[in-house]
């Protein structure tokens, strides 16, 4: 189990809004009962939990049933009926904070909180902890921009587990933003070979139609065509350098000829590579 935290974290918070959110409470439970297991509960706010030791479960009403222990994190939503704890006769120890506001409605509006993957396993779990209680100033800052640093602090570290969570995950348990990322760090990999957006998919864990549309409808382009898009987009920085020839340029990026280049870089760009090197601007002039 990780070092509890400095007294000066466990304490109400000062309450005090601001334009993008505020933390409500924080604090660190030894000895946490959790909500019990009786019947589950609406919060009304967003919460993080995070397990020090011991182990229980935690369900909701959308059917997620699972156990948890040391090292994960419990995603509380306000208007998600929930219920978590340990076993009967026991505790566990958490740090927990409670928090809402604008800014925190559109992470949740864009799925970057996930509602199916309500419990994320973090480690190492000495180095979360202490993340989580970084987010908090000193017990007597008060006022618009201490709260305000501890919002954004809050975000920052909210962030960091969903991008290291993501590079470790599966891509159909993943906020929709991240997953895109991904998407489109894969395709304009290795431009120079031939690769099929259903390599991508593969990747990514998804049938080659699901992952087409999925992208397409995120990005307003197929994701064959935002491939070849970024192949002449490296194309166009080769001949800014100067020092390849067109012939040179097609066999780099896998052309089968300087022709079939010429093709496909005026359909992206408008107007041939011959044409586009004659509207670059002359060194020294």
């Amino acid at each position: 189990m990780p070092k509890p935290p400095n007294k000066s974290f466990f304490r109400a918070r000062h309450n005090q809004n601001t334009e993008i959110g505020s933390i409500s409470l924080a604090g660190y439970l030894p000895d946490s009962r959790g909500t019990g297991h009786d019947k589950m509960r609406v919060l009304g706010h967003y919460a993080v939990v995070l397990m020090l030791n011991g182990s229980g479960r935690y369900s909701d009403e959308l059917g997620m049933d699972c156990s948890v222990g040391p090292g994960d994190l419990l995603l509380i939503f306000p208007d998600l009926a929930h219920r978590y704890g340990p076993g009967v006769d026991e505790t566990w120890s958490e740090i927990n904070m409670v928090f809402n506001g604008p800014v925190f409605e559109l992470w949740d509006q864009r799925n970057i909180f996930d509602r199916s993957r309500p419990v994320i396993h973090l480690q190492p779990l000495d180095y979360w902890a202490k993340r989580f209680e970084s987010i908090l100033g000193a017990p007597n800052q008060v006022g618009h921009a201490p709260a305000l640093l501890e919002v954004c602090r809050l975000q920052e570290v909210l962030a960091e587990i969903f991008t290291t969570t993501f590079e470790h995950g599966d891509a159909t348990d993943l906020a929709d933003g991240q997953w895109l990322d991904r998407a489109c760090t894969l395709l304009e990999t290795d431009l120079a070979n031939k690769r099929h957006p259903w390599e991508v998919a593969n990747q990514l864990n998804l049938p080659y139609e699901q992952f087409r549309k999925r992208f397409t409808k995120r990005m307003g382009i197929a994701p064959a065509r935002f491939r070849n898009n970024r192949i002449v987009d490296r194309a166009c920085e080769m001949m800014q350098d100067g020092m390849l020839s067109d012939k040179q340029i097609a066999l780099s990026l896998g052309f089968c000829d300087e022709f079939y280049f010429s093709k496909r870089f005026k359909q992206v760009v408008g107007c041939t590579p011959t044409v586009f090197r004659q509207r670059l601007p002359r060194v020294g002039l």
